[in-house]
């Protein structure tokens, strides 16, 4: 058996930006052993798969280590193949995945996603989660990440965790965020427990961290930049419960995987 498999960098306008995820087309799905097998293989932060059902399509995301249930750039990177190479038509294509319908639309930017909003609520500060990070952050708040708000974009981009106390955190991982010195906010995010230590661009953080700048900043409409080493730039719109994603793409490569 042979699959089509695309590896596309999503969040960026250049290869060797953004956040790389493989993206594979199926007739059917396959069983979730192989799913898993591929991305382990593919040591992506993400392997998106998605299977054609009526006028829509299933979409599934897969680290190197299990499947989520959500991610944004994933998302992003499907949606383009679908339009770039697929010869998807239709101006929006709608994915049923496990977070319910995603919808993303072509825009002049390249895509725009539209997810669930998540918001973040106060917590105390786990002892592990300052240990982990090696700096006290202002505010602690939880939502399916650790968000953790720091004074400046320096303190955020001067961070070097400590991944393995970080993984011995509850939730699916840490995002560090502060106010940006160009952009409204910017973030870095760390996923030890996913084999993912740092991700260079993560769409479903911004669905906490976008609706919690909306409210600290008073505005809807936020740039927002990731500080990892790749770096990427999201442009987010908070609507009531929903949070619009828009970002680029470009593709890396095109390529075939052979199963026995």
């Amino acid at each position: 058996m042979k699959l089509k498999i695309f590896q596309v960098d999503a969040f960026t306008g250049h290869v060797f930006g953004g956040n790389p995820a493989a993206v594979c087309p199926l007739e059917a799905w396959l069983d979730d052993c192989l799913l898993q097998a591929i991305a382990e293989e593919n040591n992506l932060s993400e392997t998106a798969f998605f299977v054609a059902t009526g006028d829509a399509f299933e979409l599934r995301w897969f680290t190197p280590a299990e499947e989520v249930d959500l991610c944004g750039h994933a998302t992003l990177a499907a949606a383009h193949v679908l339009f770039t190479h697929l010869a998807y038509a239709d101006p929006e294509v709608v994915f049923h995945t496990r977070s319910g319908p995603l919808i993303v639309k072509r825009v002049e930017q390249g895509y725009s996603m539209d997810f669930p909003a998540t918001r973040p609520v106060p917590i105390e500060a786990p002892q592990k989660l300052i240990e982990g990070l090696g700096k006290r952050p202002k505010e602690v708040l939880e939502a399916f990440d650790y968000v953790a708000v720091f004074e400046s974009e320096g303190d955020v981009e001067s961070l070097k965790p400590d991944f393995l106390k970080l993984h011995e955190l509850g939730l699916r991982g840490v995002i560090v965020t502060a106010p940006g010195d160009q952009v409204d906010f910017v973030s870095r995010c760390f996923f030890p427990k996913l084999r993912v230590n740092e991700d260079p661009v993560t769409g479903s953080a911004h669905c906490e961290l976008a609706p919690y700048w909306a409210k600290h900043l008073e505005k809807n409409q936020l740039s927002a930049a990731q500080l990892s080493k790749r770096g990427g730039r999201v442009e987010c719109e908070v609507k009531d419960d929903r949070v619009c994603l828009v970002g680029g793409c470009v593709d890396f490569m095109i390529a075939e995987v052979h199963i026995p």
